[in-house]
């Protein structure tokens, strides 16, 4: 079989199809910048119920998924009984979206840790972990089985975004539409679903975001080696006021 190809055009033809096209994207991006504004200005929700995981070192609360961090995107991963693979490995479509997701370094600079949950146990998560070269991403074990129906993932994948005010969880986003899910992996995409989202100054954000000048992130993912923004007391050196509404 011979695979169709493009047509072959004049330079000129082919320069006029390319300008139509960047206008496109510059539509798009316009849109998406749109849409992380909106994410940061939507309303939070207080976790009222108890949720237990358990992890490589044993049980844990849903606080403790913050590894000591101020924002949580959780993604709850298909791997348990009824679901193709089982016992030796987890949803073909789960596993290929975590397959894209980014160096963490850059996340975690953001105050924001990524984690997954799935009912299967450790000692299959960590298998197929290895096998897939997942070893970097935190992969917990759901021991409260109300969080999948709570948190919308009774049929299906979901993305749930948390945000620690002290001891107290509040949920802030969730995200389950496959299009829009599948674009999602990037430290861009990641830190646009939070609701600090990525902290840089310029952004759309409401009244007292904390952000900082582009310099400040232009730096190796382990060159990282003070808090992220929104920890920074007024009279840091680098802190920039938002001015947004």
């Amino acid at each position: 079989m011979v695979a169709a190809k493009p047509p072959v055009v004049p330079a000129d033809e082919w320069a006029e199809a390319q300008r139509a096209l960047a206008a496109r994207e510059e539509q798009v991006a316009e849109q998406i910048d749109g849409l992380i504004a909106a994410r940061k200005r939507m309303p939070m929700v207080r976790v009222e119920g108890e949720y237990r995981f358990e992890g490589p070192d044993g049980e844990v609360s849903l606080l403790d998924l913050f590894e000591g961090r101020t924002q949580l995107i959780l993604y709850r991963f298909f791997f348990e009984e009824g679901v193709a693979g089982w016992p030796d490995a987890g949803c073909v479509g789960c596993s290929s979206w975590a397959d894209g997701v980014a160096e963490l370094g850059l996340v975690h600079a953001r105050d924001i840790t990524f984690a997954m949950a799935s009912p299967a146990p450790q000692s299959a998560l960590r298998g197929y972990a290895e096998r897939m070269g997942w070893t970097d991403l935190p992969w917990y074990t759901i021991r409260t089985d109300s969080f999948t129906e709570d948190f919308g993932a009774t049929d299906w994948f979901a993305l749930n975004v948390f945000l620690r005010d002290g001891d107290e969880v509040f949920r802030t986003y969730y995200l389950q539409h496959g299009p829009m899910v599948s674009q999602i992996g990037s430290v861009a995409s990641l830190y646009g679903l939070t609701p600090y989202g990525g902290q840089i100054e310029g952004e759309d954000v409401p009244a007292g975001w904390p952000q900082a000048p582009f310099e400040h992130w232009l730096r190796r993912h382990d060159e990282f080696d003070e808090p992220a923004p929104l920890h920074w007391d007024a009279d840091h050196d680098h802190v920039t006021p938002a001015r947004g509404s």
